[in-house]
């Protein structure tokens, strides 16, 4: 039997959850829904429900994943778009956040309640940081010098429930936006790129664990004959 079709049929379980894990990031129960959270229920009930919520979207994704073609080629391209659009059917099907909802939620949690602008700023740049994602533009810095110029003309630090003061703010961030060339009606361009950059990452990750499973294999006495195959060639429906 040749070398790929044992892999396959030993690997199943490791590429089924592996896909599913990334697509999730390891995402906390609370961001698979996006509806206002449920009354408070009983210790038991409440998992249970909780349990039978993450299974009917596990189930719904893999649905998804046995019929659709991913090819675990991070340098193609066409490979890269292609997985996008099987992640974003994922997201829509088994009503999954992307990971621009991710971001935008896990803003909202954690800066609710900070009453200041640069401790605002500051967190923001925090929550960049944990995520990954990089200021190639270097805007950061440039929001917190327009936060200076605005707290040295009020003299003091910027409240958030300062109108007059946050309003200043806001038209010195759009001067910035202007500089930089970023129009609020991109910004579902910049979410696709955001995700491509996602889908890139994932396949070179997925390729790595490939690799890795394949060089494990063919130490074992069975498959020191046998040449390994182009994680590229392999078809992610078979292990799931």
């Amino acid at each position: 039997m040749a070398f790929s079709s044992r892999l396959l049929s030993k690997s199943k379980q490791l590429y089924g959850s592996q896909i599913i894990l990334q697509q999730q990031h390891a995402v906390p129960v609370r961001f698979f829904a996006k509806e206002a959270a449920p009354p408070a229920l009983k210790g038991d009930e409440m998992l249970k429900n909780i349990f039978l919520e993450v299974k009917k979207k596990f189930e719904t994704a893999m649905g998804v994943l046995r019929k659709e073609k991913i090819t675990i080629d991070p340098d193609d391209p066409a490979a890269v778009n292609q997985y996008a659009k099987v992640m974003k059917t994922v997201r829509e099907k088994a009503d999954l956040f992307s990971e621009s909802q991710r971001i935008q939620y896990t803003i909202q949690t954690r800066t609710q309640g900070i009453p200041d602008a640069r401790t605002y700023l500051l967190t923001l740049k925090e929550i960049r940081i944990k995520r990954g994602l990089t200021d190639e533009l270097g805007a950061e810095a440039m929001m917190m010098d327009a936060l200076e110029k605005v707290e040295k003309e009020l003299k003091k630090p910027l409240m958030r429930n300062d109108k007059k003061g946050m309003a200043l703010l806001m038209a010195e961030f759009d001067k910035v936006n202007k500089k930089l060339g970023i129009r609020k009606e991109d910004l579902p361009k910049y979410e696709e790129q955001l995700e491509l950059k996602i889908a890139k990452a994932q396949l070179e990750e997925l390729k790595k664990d490939a690799l890795e499973a394949m060089e494990t294999q063919k130490k074992r006495e069975e498959f020191k004959d046998e040449a390994m195959v182009d994680a590229k060639s392999l078809d992610i429906r078979n292990f799931i």
